[in-house]
């Protein structure tokens, strides 16, 4: 068992990818040491003009021209989905593979009625599409190693960013995507998609009109067999991160819910995680007969608790491999109440009674 002082939530959230695996070393800025059997991060130099970027809010623009890197798995959806907001133009569309391009330039023209983007292909193709002045907001759906150089060089060439969790793979990685958008007064999103839930809405405004009472508790995971899955991942990339990285490397899609109703970087923060995880027992089995390696760093199952600055815990579950149902474990835990999504969904709200004839 592992526990780590984390950064400001700006980075924390991400920060649990790599907290079990990252190096020690008093050299590198961005490692840990070790006082007391507690892993403490380095907090680096922060440039001293920077300023946060917590409500900050860019000029408004009448139309926001989207440019969206990676037409994979995640993309194309992505694509569909943003061809129905208001104000919204797609101007680019990049991708590895020219025919994934030409099949979403299709889509879009023929399917959604749109006129033709731009289009962009190759190893370096997302770089002309960061530089193109027909672009306002790159949306990044790349396998997840490229997320941060992308989104670095996104912000550096003017442009704001969208990107698909998880934003970042490291705490170097993290702290490049703070100080790139302070310095360049561009918005980074992270595309944090479960906090957008029906159930995790109504629940979040629940507790911010207090019917749940104090909340101390949550609880959220990413339980989801990827075995179906695996060789859809173009260059066998994820099964290939999972087989060299130890940790939570998917944390946000429990993590970010319980943020929001715990009020995390907007009145508390996280202080202190312990992690522990099994030995990848499925996974090692994955991996030989998927990739031929001999040795899995993930564990099948990997539990995080986190304590916050006011007493608060939170609880988060990692597990791909195994053969569980899908769940994201989410639940709140009030003075005045309980949430509770999975495996069934359902609110109990002290003072309140079931309909008549209901048990």
């Amino acid at each position: 068992m592992k526990s780590f002082k984390t950064l400001s939530f700006a980075i924390s959230a991400l920060a649990l990818m790599t907290a079990i695996s990252s190096c020690c070393s008093q050299s590198d800025p961005y490692s840990y040491e070790i006082k007391d059997g507690t892993i403490i991060y380095n907090t680096p130099a922060r440039p001293a003009d920077q300023q946060s970027m917590l409500g900050f809010a860019a000029e408004p623009l009448e139309t926001v021209r989207v440019g969206f890197v990676g037409l994979g798995m995640r993309g194309p959806g992505a694509v569909y989905r943003m061809s129905f907001i208001e104000g919204v133009k797609i101007t680019a569309l990049c991708d590895l593979f020219e025919d994934r391009v030409e099949n979403a330039q299709k889509k879009l023209t023929e399917e959604l009625g749109w006129p033709a983007a731009a289009t962009y292909s190759g190893e370096e193709g997302w770089k002309k599409l960061c530089e193109s002045d027909d672009v306002d907001l790159v949306y990044i759906c790349t396998p997840w190693l490229l997320h941060t150089p992308i989104a670095v060089y996104a912000m550096e060439h003017g442009k704001h960013v969208a990107i698909e969790v998880p934003a970042a793979t490291s705490v170097k990685e993290c702290w490049d995507l703070v100080n790139t958008s302070e310095r360049t007064r561009r918005h980074c999103m992270m595309l944090e998609n479960c906090c957008y839930d029906f159930f995790e809405l109504t629940c979040l405004n629940m507790a911010q009109e207090g019917l749940f009472g104090e909340l101390y508790h949550a609880e959220g995971a990413y339980i989801h067999n990827l075995e179906p899955y695996w060789g859809q991942y173009q260059g066998n990339w994820r099964l290939d991160f999972n087989q060299k990285r130890r940790g939570d490397v998917y944390p946000t899609h429990g993590l970010g819910p319980c943020c929001q109703a715990l009020n995390i970087h907007r009145g508390d923060r996280m202080t202190t995680l312990v992690s522990m995880d099994s030995d990848p027992f499925q996974g090692r089995q994955t991996g030989a007969d998927l990739m031929g390696a001999e040795t899995f760093a993930n564990g099948d199952i990997t539990q995080t608790l986190i304590r916050t600055e006011k007493g608060k815990t939170i609880l988060i579950e990692h597990g791909v491999a195994t053969p569980r149902p899908y769940s994201r474990m989410f639940q709140l835990v009030g003075t005045e109440g309980v949430a509770d999504k999975y495996p069934d969904q359902g609110l109990a709200i002290k003072g309140t009674k079931l309909p008549e004839g209901e048990e």
